[in-house]
């Protein structure tokens, strides 16, 4: 008597079925690792791309580690080479810019939270340290978003000069710091409140506003302004 046979792949229904919920429900209608394993399976699409996402989403702690992974480190895990890693950093890019129009199109302080939903989509779940500055002109509208500085695992290099430099070159009114922890913490350190306190003296004397410092991790946020300490 021949062995049974193997039951059949139903890789195709599965994808469909995946496909169905999604178009009718939208995002909220699939789990973690299905948004993953979709967006994974238009990339290598003759394999079976829920493995690979349950395994990067395992690796980087969720989507919001996962999608700011560093490209290498994507591809360290197995299954991942580089049109999968590509296909993960796309929808990150795509996430951001649709975040960071939103903050461009009104005054930042009166659009406050859309601010907070970028920054944490870009920054929170960063592996290195990253210090940036947002320009403001008179109407409190962004006209720059620069990244200064990256550092180490735990801290990035700060000129103050270099700070109020850059605004003076962009005619900045005002300015917001932000940087992130990679550790998750986002309390400040006695470094960050003496450094931005030199910062908003420095830039006071040029006529220029320091709204407000933002540390990003991946526990929350906090400003610096609303904790007091400038």
């Amino acid at each position: 008597m021949p062995p049974p046979s193997p039951p059949p792949d139903d890789t195709a229904g599965h994808r469909e079925r995946l496909r169905g919920r999604l178009l009718a429900g939208g995002g909220d209608a699939l789990l973690d690792h299905e948004l993953i394993e979709y967006l994974l399976m238009l990339a290598i699409p003759r394999i079976d791309t829920k493995p690979i996402a349950k395994a990067l989403l395992r690796e980087f702690g969720g989507i919001g580690g996962l999608l700011t992974a560093d490209p290498a480190a994507l591809t360290r895990v197995k299954g991942v080479g580089d049109s999968a890693a590509a296909a993960v950093k796309i929808a990150h890019a795509i996430a951001i810019r649709l975040l960071k129009a939103e903050v461009a199109e009104r005054p930042v302080l009166a659009n406050w939270q859309a601010l907070l939903d970028y920054l944490r989509a870009d920054m929170a779940h960063h592996g290195i340290e990253r210090f940036r500055v947002l320009h403001l002109n008179t109407r409190n509208m962004l006209i720059r978003d620069e990244v200064m500085s990256e550092g180490s695992i735990d801290q990035a290099a700060v000129y103050v000069r270099e700070v109020i430099r850059r605004a003076i070159d962009l005619n900045s009114a005002a300015i917001i710091l932000v940087h992130n922890h990679p550790s998750g913490d986002p309390a400040p350190s006695r470094a960050d409140v003496a450094i931005t306190r030199t910062i908003a003296d420095a830039g006071a004397a040029m006529g220029i506003v320091l709204h407000d410092h933002i540390i990003m991790g991946a526990g929350g946020h906090v400003s610096l302004k609303a904790q007091g300490l400038i």
